[in-house]
């Protein structure tokens, strides 16, 4: 086997997007003892059973893995990543799951009970994570679609902790006090109900909330409150956000530098205002497909923030164009 002779000593490496990669061919990584990073992003066939065995301690003491990238990994399991974590608990620092689309709650809690120490989380389209896993509760056993009672109810259970209903099932995401960044896009069960609950990270910098059809102008104020040192946000195609939520919650944001709010239908020029009045550190601005703001007051908002050096506006009033300076 060549790890057991030339690559014993690796200690990065991608396997990124080899498509006809298997379970079968993981099992050689078990002699990577010094491995501090892999990639095996797009390798679709992968569900993880044999990856989780070469990391694991049937193979000896784990590699001090720092990162792992299983983006797009369509078949891995909650049984593999729930084998995976625990070993992995001391070193873990980045941990890619974007599109594992077949990733529960489970998998969400068992990363809120090992990986404390996790700066970078990227759960972006596991779209089977709800508010429940979130928030540490234990999901009903039978979980019909939210009505509006159903959704001021777990509101409820959330905010008060005497409520006997549901049980904890286990720490909440608030116990990753040491994320940097979080990646939620297009999660799309989740809420307020939990958003407003557990995004209080003093020192996140990086937050994607895309396409998340609940959040609401309230999760978005919660938001702005409990990440008050985000440097890069993105809450494109959020539909609910108002000009009412921007004019709280920007004020909370004093060093954001980025900002996508493209496709945010209700949103105008006011918008803009609360921005400029409150985030001058401010390079980037993504309003593109928002219907309500206009190239004149973006022509405004550029006069006021000169910083600016890219402000992406297709389609913005009907105009296709885009403002680089």
């Amino acid at each position: 086997m060549p790890s057991e002779r030339g690559l014993r000593h690796l200690r990065h490496l991608s396997l990124g997007k080899l498509q006809r990669l298997t379970d079968a061919g993981c099992t050689a990584l078990g002699g990577l003892r010094e491995l501090q990073s892999l990639d095996m992003a797009e390798c679709c066939l992968v569900s993880g059973r044999e990856l989780a065995q070469a990391l694991g301690t049937a193979r000896g003491t784990p590699p001090p893995l720092t990162s792992l990238r299983l983006a797009y990994c369509s078949s891995l399991k909650d049984a593999s990543v729930l084998s995976m974590i625990p070993v992995l608990s001391s070193s873990l620092r980045v941990l890619d799951l974007s599109s594992c689309v077949t990733l529960t709650n489970r998998t969400m809690q068992a990363i809120c009970s090992y990986l404390t120490h996790l700066s970078v989380l990227r759960l972006a389209w596991c779209k089977e994570l709800c508010d429940w896993g979130l928030l540490g509760l234990e999901e009903p056993n039978e979980e019909p679609a939210l009505g509006p009672q159903s959704h001021a109810e777990l509101k409820h259970q959330a905010s008060d902790s005497t409520d006997p209903s549901p049980q904890p099932q286990g720490p909440s995401l608030l116990k990753l006090q040491a994320l940097q960044e979080l990646d939620l896009t297009a999660c799309s069960k989740l809420t307020d109900a939990s958003l407003a609950k557990v995004l209080q990270f003093p020192q996140l910098r990086r937050l994607s909330l895309s396409l998340l059809p609940a959040l609401t102008d309230m999760g978005l104020v919660a938001v702005a409150r409990g990440c008050p040192s985000l440097e890069r946000l993105v809450l494109s195609h959020c539909s609910h956000l108002s000009d009412e939520g921007w004019a709280q919650a920007a004020r909370s944001w004093p060093r954001l530098q980025h900002i996508n709010l493209s496709s945010c239908s209700q949103l105008t020029e006011q918008t803009l205002d609360a921005i400029t009045r409150a985030c001058k550190q401010l390079q980037v601005l993504d309003v593109a497909m928002c219907p309500g703001i206009n190239m004149a007051a973006i022509r405004r908002f550029q006069e006021q923030l000169p910083q600016v050096t890219c402000i992406q506006s297709r389609f913005v009033g009907g105009a296709d164009l885009t403002l680089t300076l």
